[in-house]
This record gives C-alpha cells, structure tokens and sequence, in this order.
C-alpha cells in the first residue's frame, strides 16, 4: 500500500480560507456511480484538479488534499475507484483493496475521471477551465494514463507512478502509450523508492522525449515511496519541494 491509513498530506492548512466540501456520489458515463470528495474554492483561480488515490482508494488522506487545493484557489474532486465492485461508501482500515484494484480496467478509471473533470467544468463560468490529474502509487500510474484517453487536461501529475508497471489488462503499460500522451507531464519520484529503479525513470524520460512529449521528473535522493506524509519528518523538505512543484506545474499550464 502507499500511505498509512491516518497519514495527512505535509502541506499546512491556509486558516480562514473560504471552502466549501462535500461528500459527493458522481455517475460515469458507463452507469457506475463512485464516491468522491469534493473542495471548491469560494473565490476560485480556475484551473482545477482531480485526484487519484493509492491502491486503498479514496480516504481522508486524499480528501484533505483536496482540501489543501482549494484553499490555495484550485477547485478539487478526489475520486474513489471502487464503485464497480465494492460499492459506495466510505471503508475502514481493515478494506480488503487489492482484489478491488486487481479487477479495475483502464477504460473504467477513464470514466471515473472524466466524470470528475464534468464535474469540475459544471460549475458556472468554468466550463473551459485547465482540469489536472495527480495522483499517488497505483493513482499516479494511473493519472499519467489520463493523458491518453482524451480528457483534454491541461497536465498529468504522478507521485511513485511505475511507468513501466502494466496494473490494467485493456491497457499497455503508460511508458509504452508514451507516443499518446496529449498534454505535459510532472512525475515526482522517490530516489531510495524500491519499486521505482533509476533505470524506470530514465526509461519514462527518454520515452517522454522521444514522443515530444513536455515533461519534468524529479526523484529525491533518499526518499522512499510514499515519502509525502505529515508523519515522515525525514522528508519534509522534498515534501515541500515537491508541492511547490505541483503549483508551479499547474501554475505554467494554465
């Protein structure tokens, strides 16, 4: 798994600023109704974001990161991607998840996306607004994958993806789908990560780059998977790097 189950993103809340949260249940274009977490700003910028989770799903890790978004102007939906087979609802710590991401599919995390960004474009005077995905672990795989099923995102963000790992059967893994990638890049990695190789992210580089496609990785030298988390002191300082990252990614690309 990526985080622990009371881990919190290490990204200070902003006191007093204006955001509305809710619960939500979205329904993609398939019939499957996921659950989410939604965070929108009072007085937005624009640009907005979806968030993928880990292989846990959606949990309070991942809704206070759309908290975090907002309340720096960034509308925000975390998106659970359990619906088709575990059904709605929030889970415990003790949620059996892999035979849950074992059975998810390519084209029905693309619709659970793509139910998210319509979410994020219905709010008035926002329906042109630049729509980012990030995500972590198996999300962050899966957020670059969102570059290729024609959601028309203004970037992907992808925190220990495995570019070379293949986690759906409909799909190749996401450094082979490189040539497809329709929009920028961010990848934050890890360096002492023992899932993620130096080689892996070389690889993802040169693939990118190949296919013309604009991108940055970044991997912290003696971070392990999983290094974003409030709990890992150790880290805090490519923690914050990295989410001055983030902004300044979405920031360049709006």
């Amino acid at each position: 798994m990526c985080f622990k189950f009371d881990s919190l993103p290490p990204i200070p809340a902003i006191a007093g600023a204006a955001v509305q949260h809710e619960d939500l249940t979205l329904t993609a274009s398939d019939g499957n109704q996921l659950s989410a977490f939604s965070a929108l700003a009072d007085e937005p910028l624009g640009p907005a974001v979806v968030v993928m989770p880990d292989v846990r799903g959606l949990y309070r890790f991942y809704e206070e990161l759309a908290l975090r978004f907002a309340e720096r102007g960034y509308d925000s939906v975390a998106i659970d991607y359990f619906g088709r087979t575990a059904g709605l609802g929030k889970r415990g710590e003790d949620f059996d998840f892999w035979p849950e991401v074992r059975a998810t599919t390519a084209a029905g995390v693309a619709a659970d996306v793509r139910a998210a960004s319509d979410q994020l474009r219905s709010r008035e005077g926002q329906a042109d607004r630049a729509v980012f995905t990030i995500g972590f672990c198996f999300g962050g795989s899966s957020s670059w994958q969102q570059a290729v099923e024609g959601h028309g995102l203004a970037g992907v963000i992808g925190f220990y993806g495995m570019p070379t790992n293949q986690w759906f059967e409909d799909s190749a893994p996401v450094i082979e789908r490189a040539g497809e990638f329709a929009c920028p890049v961010l990848a934050i990695q890890g360096g002492a990560d023992g899932n993620i190789t130096k080689e892996h992210n070389d690889s993802f580089q040169a693939a990118l780059s190949e296919a013309g496609v604009e991108h940055l990785v970044i991997s912290y030298h003696g971070a392990p998977h999983s290094f974003f988390d409030r709990t890992a002191e150790e880290n805090q300082t490519a923690s914050a790097d990295a989410w001055e990252r983030v902004l300044a990614f979405i920031a360049n690309h709006s």
